[in-house]
């Protein structure tokens, strides 16, 4: 069995649900430590957050990611335990086995592997890890990157472990993520009986082609980077529980998954303008979850794309899909933000796996971007 295979399997026996790290951190800084590394423990709100690092020199090249995962649902659905990693069919089967626990452990072993060969590299390399990046997010890599701001650390590079390969390792890497705001909507109305519309008002049939248009608005044509801004309605709240009762008021749930190509204030201002076009009586509240950035091509995206086509003889996409993720607050203090990590097609699923196979290749291809910034 490879160190790094171990490793991953030591991991994914820690049964570390969000936001319990369950000794994770303390098993990552056990092996950093004799390397050089400096492990510091910031606890907070019940999260564990650890910042290692090696050396003081720029630049300094970070690997962060999450020792968390998602519940595991149902057990019986799964095929051997989830917090027992099972070898079968060449596959590495566990909760977190793809997000992200191999990435970790493929992040200390290249650093231990690149710490042996090259003890006197140019710059200093760090980890950020916590255990709430699948839970609220509040606790987690914000707090450190608010810490670190706060003491002046400046950072140059990060690899965040995400999944982010799709058919096959190094297929794809995130340079950035969309934006993610939210916002609920209440059209007001007056409730009367629905055999009296005359005398009542019906905040649903006056909502209707507001929402129609909102649907149909282009909100930006995306660049070269990311896709259009997308406006999607999740949830919608109406009626008094009984089918003779026209509702005094009726409730919608959307989000903005946005990029860079809009503004939180632009698309603010201009969802206000389609609500007041149409006169209705509403209230609108807003909340943020994560701001886009973007990471254009550069150093990091060039020494990753080397490296992965050294390791694997694959072209790497560029790409902003997805969802969110802990490079959002990364990005505020480092200029340089890249997603890189195995295959994530049982990301959070029952019987969640990835291939034997990509486990050393990955480990590799870590080690080859340090050597591509670092030497």
């Amino acid at each position: 069995m490879s160190r790094t295979l171990a490793l991953t399997e030591e991991l994914i026996a820690l049964s570390s649900v969000t936001p319990d790290d369950k000794g994770c951190q303390q098993r990552m800084a056990e092996l950093l430590a004799p390397l050089g590394f400096v492990c510091e423990s910031i606890a907070s709100g019940g999260v564990t957050n650890l910042w290692a690092r090696r050396g003081t020199a720029q630049p300094c090249l970070v690997f962060a990611g999450h020792t968390d995962v998602v519940p595991t649902g149902p057990l019986e659905q799964w095929t051997t335990p989830p917090f027992q990693p099972s070898q079968r069919d060449g596959r590495l089967y566990g909760r977190g086995a793809a997000d992200m626990k191999t990435s970790l452990a493929a992040m200390v072993v290249a650093c231990e592997e690149f710490v042996a060969a090259h003890p006197g590299h140019k710059g200093s390399i760090a980890f950020l890890v916590t255990s709430d990046e699948e839970g609220p997010a509040t606790d987690g890599t914000v707090i450190v990157c608010d810490r670190l701001r706060a003491r002046g650390e400046k950072l140059d590079y990060c690899i965040v472990g995400e999944p982010t390969s799709v058919s096959k390792l190094g297929d794809m890497i995130k340079n950035g993520r969309r934006g993610s705001m939210s916002g609920r909507l209440v059209v007001h109305g007056v409730q009367g009986h629905i055999a009296y519309p005359q005398l009542a008002k019906n905040p649903i049939h006056l909502a209707v082609p507001a929402l129609t248009q909102l649907v149909a608005e282009t909100w930006d044509e995306g660049n070269e980077y990311y896709l259009p801004t997308s406006w999607q309605m999740s949830n919608i709240h109406g009626g008094a529980g009984a089918s003779n009762v026209i509702p005094g008021e009726v409730v919608i749930d959307f989000n903005f998954r946005f990029s860079t190509a809009s503004t939180v204030e632009g698309l603010q201002q201009r969802v206000g303008a389609i609500l007041d076009q149409h006169g209705l009586d509403y209230k609108l509240e807003w909340s943020i979850s994560g701001m886009p950035f973007l990471t254009a091509r550069g150093e990091l995206s060039d020494a990753l794309s080397s490296a992965i086509r050294s390791e694997t003889g694959v072209e790497t996409e560029l790409s902003t899909s997805g969802g969110t993720s802990d490079g959002r607050f990364i990005a505020l203090i480092c200029p340089q933000v890249i997603e890189f990590g195995p295959t994530n097609a049982s990301i959070h699923k029952i019987n969640e796996n990835i291939g034997l196979a990509e486990i050393e290749p990955l480990k590799n291809i870590y080690r080859k971007t340090m050597e591509n910034l670092l030497l």
